[in-house]
């Protein structure tokens, strides 16, 4: 009887230890999300996926051709194609801003986020919601200078973790993530 009495003790001690953060392995993370996160993210997945930096190279290609054959075969420059082109180019130069600003409009009204990176994976949140993600849904991270972006396991890469490195209190917590990321995650 004394055996069962002490399992429900642990379970309920283990329940109650959830929003506890054991300093000696978890890393704590406050910030509040920027444009500039996303943006790193975007660039991050698009140079792990290279097929959305491959297509708009692809396009720009073609448009600039185009431009160039109007050009030489009328003997001088068409406005309207011009304008065209310099629309064309900017959408394409553009288009991983616009995707950062419509996340930044989804998650930026949520103000300060929270996150805890643990061994059991990373924890997230906000004054309106809160995220938790096991290490299983990530194929790995990739380091940049300013931040830690974690890439999901999906073939499209279609979720991304950007941990800002600003949001650590203590230059000796990045190591400890790191390691963390490391054990749990790879390097990609």
């Amino acid at each position: 009887m004394a055996e069962g009495h002490s399992t429900e003790t642990t379970n309920d001690s283990a329940a109650a230890s959830d929003d506890v953060v054991d300093e000696q392995t978890d890393v704590r993370l406050v910030f509040r999300p920027q444009q500039a996160d996303t943006l790193v993210g975007l660039r991050v997945r698009e140079r792990i996926k290279r097929t959305g930096l491959l297509l708009r190279s692809v396009f720009l290609a073609l448009w600039v051709g185009q431009w160039l054959i109007s050009a030489v075969s009328r003997g001088s420059i068409n406005v309207v194609s011009t304008v065209l082109f310099l629309f064309v180019f900017l959408v394409v130069w553009g288009y991983p801003r616009l995707q950062a600003a419509h996340v930044q409009r989804i998650v930026g009204w949520q103000g300060e986020y929270r996150a805890t990176v643990s061994p059991a994976g990373i924890t997230c949140r906000s004054d309106h919601s809160t995220l938790i993600q096991k290490w299983s849904v990530f194929q790995g991270y990739r380091e940049t200078a300013g931040h830690f972006v974690l890439l999901s396991r999906d073939p499209n890469i279609m979720c991304l973790g950007v941990l800002p490195k600003r949001g650590v209190p203590e230059a000796r917590d990045l190591d400890r993530l790191r390691a963390i990321l490391d054990r749990h995650t790879t390097r990609v």
